[in-house]
């Protein structure tokens, strides 16, 4: 876990924001630190302690605000011992006590009511835009792809090759993910039962579910491709939950709170006896209280992979709203060069093939930020975490870099 708390990472960055000469508006943070679209909403939540940036977003704000992150980390980390010093104070009186906890019961009400409407918020962003990018691109892509005859079989490395590979766990994995789809293509193509005229989501599970699980030429599971011993701890997080599986990857995923309330909420039911009566015992007042630190335990507990969840879920939207909108604009260019069908693969020209493969490409990589399993990341103990964080910060970066190359 981390060494500071969401609120007092908030406090401090408030302080530094409000210090700039002339004071800094959320909004001109949010610009400097790099965030897209509602950019000064996500910055208000991380003052407001709803939610602590990720580390890559951490050091640009840190960066705006004329700090290195471990200075910014380090404030975090003291004015939270000073919180905790503060709240350790109980009250004499026992009115007092319940003033207090009270308080405190009433912030968690509200601290679990925002998790649930940002989740929303940001799952159905991400949802409408990758839906969007599903039919607006992959299932066209899919459709012309599926018009060539004749495309050559992707060329799989084997398994000693893999190993001396220099290539990154995320460049291994969208490979694979485009050579499942490329098998799937010459697949429908010859008479499959998969192809575009499913439409839309079930002929983009049928692909999901070839290219995770679908073979080779030489008959090793292609999801195996990228399970070399170098690249394996890392990408055993990437794909769970995943249209492969019978779940709906992120897309679906982001939805589900699992993890993240229940805990708390069960903590505060258990309590609301003692909350609605006018006056309490100080028996009851302790049960109260002993209920609300439970339910504080179980937020904070929760907190580092809420952060977590909230980061991936935004900068996965940026890469595909770009899928969608620049992807989609450059395969229509594609489409109108194409030769009249029946289209053979050597009719495309050279230009014309090498823009199939890196259509392929990006859709391995639309495919592979699809799968992520975000719901893992509400239940995972802290050293878990960090390596899921690290491979998605990874298969993001990777997705994200090569998707601006191509188009």
């Amino acid at each position: 876990m981390s060494d500071f708390s969401t609120e007092a990472m908030g406090l401090v960055i408030r302080e530094h924001r409000q210090a700039q000469t002339p004071p800094m508006t959320q909004e001109e943070l949010a610009v400097r630190a790099e965030y897209g679209k509602g950019g000064a909403v996500s910055i208000s939540r991380i003052e407001r302690g709803l939610m602590s940036p990720g580390q890559h977003r951490l050091d640009a704000i840190a960066l705006a605000l004329r700090l290195t992150p471990e200075q910014l980390q380090q404030e975090a980390k003291d004015r939270t011992d000073s919180l905790v010093s503060q709240r350790g104070q109980r009250p004499v009186k026992l009115r007092d006590q319940v003033a207090e906890t009270k308080r405190r019961h009433a912030k968690i009400n509200d601290n679990v009511a925002q998790r649930s409407r940002i989740t929303q918020e940001l799952g159905e962003a991400f949802n409408k835009v990758h839906d969007d990018a599903r039919d607006q691109f992959f299932m066209k892509f899919v459709e012309l792809a599926e018009s060539v005859s004749g495309a050559p079989a992707p060329v799989k490395p084997n398994e000693q090759e893999m190993d001396s590979n220099s290539e990154t766990p995320a460049a291994i994995h969208v490979g694979a993910m485009s050579a499942g789809i490329a098998n799937a293509i010459r697949g429908a193509a010859a008479g499959g039962a998969v192809g575009a005229a499913a439409g839309g989501a079930a002929a983009y599970g049928a692909f999901t579910a070839v290219a995770m699980f679908g073979t080779a030429s030489t008959g090793t599971a292609i999801s195996t491709l990228s399970g070399v011993a170098a690249t394996n701890a890392t990408l055993a997080f990437l794909g769970g939950g995943t249209l492969a599986a019978g779940g709906a990857g992120m897309a679906g995923g982001a939805l589900l709170l699992t993890g993240m309330v229940a805990a708390p909420v069960a903590a505060l039911a258990a309590a609301g006896f003692y909350v609605l009566k006018q006056r309490r015992t100080k028996k009851e007042e302790e049960q109260l209280r002993t209920e609300v630190e439970a339910a504080e335990k179980a937020l904070d507990q929760s907190q580092q992979g809420f952060n977590v969840m909230i980061d991936v879920l935004g900068r996965a939207t940026e890469v595909m709203e770009y899928v969608s909108v620049h992807g989609t604009h450059a395969l229509e260019k594609w489409r109108e060069s194409l030769p009249p069908e029946p289209r053979a693969w050597e009719a495309l020209g050279h230009d014309g093939q090498e823009r199939y493969k890196e259509f392929l490409t990006l859709a391995g990589c639309l495919l592979a930020v699809s799968s992520i399993n975000i719901t893992a990341l509400l239940t995972a103990e802290p050293d878990a975490l960090r390596e899921m964080e690290k491979a998605i910060n990874e298969t993001l970066g990777y997705a994200g870099q090569t998707i601006r190359s191509l188009v």
